[in-house]
């Protein structure tokens, strides 16, 4: 008679969990986020450190951050594709977990050779979870049905924050091996909370994952639009070349050419930084209330304009109000161009747009370096108002309608109106070459006949 009383027991114990709820997830995904920029600011901070501790010269270390470039930029791909097959959540934990224990491996290295080693594993594993977690965000942000992925970068950026504080702190107390041993292991003590959450978060497939694998909406066009995605990939890029720029050379420009303090030079990026994690804070208000055309255009000409305010000053203090500009201008313009990728192909869209996106903040630095060497800082910093422009014409050419706020749930419906225009353009062309063409057929063959 116990039998069937077991029997329920041993039912209800093999009864997989339900999916976290939907806020549940949300502050699982914010925290991904965070630990995300956490671990990359830790790094970032303690760079100086690891060069001195290996004797490293500036090119010698810029071939080793190069091999992180090289390592984000070459798993992102891959993620994009295991993130769709298997789903992002599950994917996210596994590349959190990674990039948790990649942290280690620059403070154990012990020679340039080893710290490129060490920094593509680490690099791989950051563009991993960057993937992973963006993917993650546009299907959360899907389910919730109001832009997320904003604040969700907020959360990164003060992530960023925190973890270039504290290891500014930690450097004066502790070596780069014990201190980024314990950030892997406060990793992976966060990871324990949030990846079970993490990992359930595919079991409740959004709308928009349903909509797209079950052919539920019948006016979006079959396959993806590549070259759309690759356009918001560039709109990313142009931005994140701005961040980066400013985030390797704004302390550098404010000490060298404009003679201010070492404190007024490490508060320029602090000042950059804290106001494009509060713009992007109120990411998701702004959407609502401009729009997300008027908001990506608009801060890319604010970031323009100053950009150039800050790179021809002589003030330290207008070259600071610049910066604040220009971390207001790009906070959001990231996060959104990557979130209508998201929206329109899924966690492979999210891998094209960030690997071209990402392009910029890990290639941008090098190459303004150059120009710095042979035109000056001012210049050079000036290139991130033309791409900040660039960005702002993108966005604008890939509006169907000159006046409509376009959403990302229809965004790409139609082919990008820059390409309309040209095609406009040399239809007149196509059809004067054809009328030339057969009339010098007519010409030859009365000739031959004759």
């Amino acid at each position: 008679m116990t039998l069937p009383v077991l029997s329920r027991a041993r039912t209800s114990t093999t009864t997989p969990p339900a999916p976290p709820s939907l806020r549940q997830l949300r502050v699982a995904v914010a925290v991904l986020f965070a630990l995300d920029g956490f671990v990359f600011g830790t790094w970032a901070a303690r760079i100086p450190d690891v060069s001195a501790q290996l004797g490293a010269s500036h090119s010698s270390l810029g071939i080793a951050v190069l091999c992180l470039s090289l390592g984000a930029l070459a798993f992102m791909q891959l993620t994009g594709a295991l993130s769709a097959r298997l789903g992002p959540g599950r994917v996210s934990v596994a590349a959190a977990v990674l990039v948790s224990l990649a942290t280690a491996l620059p403070g154990l290295a012990g020679s340039v050779p080893q710290l490129c080693v060490a920094l593509f594993f680490f690099g791989a594993a950051t563009g991993a979870v960057n993937v992973a977690a963006n993917s993650l965000g546009v299907q959360v942000e899907a389910r919730w049905g109001r832009p997320l992925l904003p604040s969700l970068h907020a959360g990164f950026s003060f992530g960023g924050l925190a973890g270039a504080l504290v290891g500014g702190l930690v450097s004066v107390v502790a070596g780069v091996a014990p201190h980024l041993l314990g950030v892997t292991v406060a990793g992976l003590a966060v990871l324990a909370w949030i990846g079970p959450t993490l990992a359930r978060a595919d079991d409740a497939a959004p709308p928009l994952r349903a909509a797209r694998t079950t052919g539920e909406q019948p006016d979006r066009p079959r396959g993806t639009p590549t070259a759309v995605l690759v356009v918001l990939g560039a709109v990313a890029g142009c931005t994140s070349y701005g961040e980066g720029a400013l985030t390797d050379w704004g302390a550098l420009y404010l000490r060298e050419d404009l003679g201010a303090t070492s404190v007024l030079a490490a508060a320029g990026y602090a000042a950059f930084a804290l106001a494009m994690a509060c713009g992007r804070l109120l990411g998701s208000a702004l959407v609502v209330t401009l729009g997300e055309d008027r908001l990506l255009v608009g801060g890319a000409l604010l970031a323009a304009a100053g950009m150039l305010v800050a790179a021809w000053t002589g003030s330290v203090t207008v070259a600071l109000a610049g910066f604040v500009l220009v971390g207001l201008g790009l906070a959001n313009v990231f996060p959104l161009a990557i979130a209508r990728a998201g929206a329109l192909g899924g966690a492979g869209g999210v891998a094209l747009a960030s690997t071209v996106g990402y392009s910029g903040l890990l290639g941008g630095p090098p190459l303004l370096g150059f120009l710095a060497e042979f035109a000056g800082l001012p210049l050079a910093l000036s290139t991130v108002s033309v791409l900040a422009v660039v960005a702002a014409v993108l966005v604008l050419s890939l509006r169907g309608e000159p006046v409509a706020v376009r959403r990302p749930a229809v965004f790409g419906l139609r082919r990008p109106a820059v390409v309309t225009w040209v095609s406009a353009r040399l239809q007149p062309v196509g059809r004067s070459a054809r009328t030339g063409a057969r009339q010098a057929v007519e010409d030859l063959r009365i000739l031959a006949v004759s």
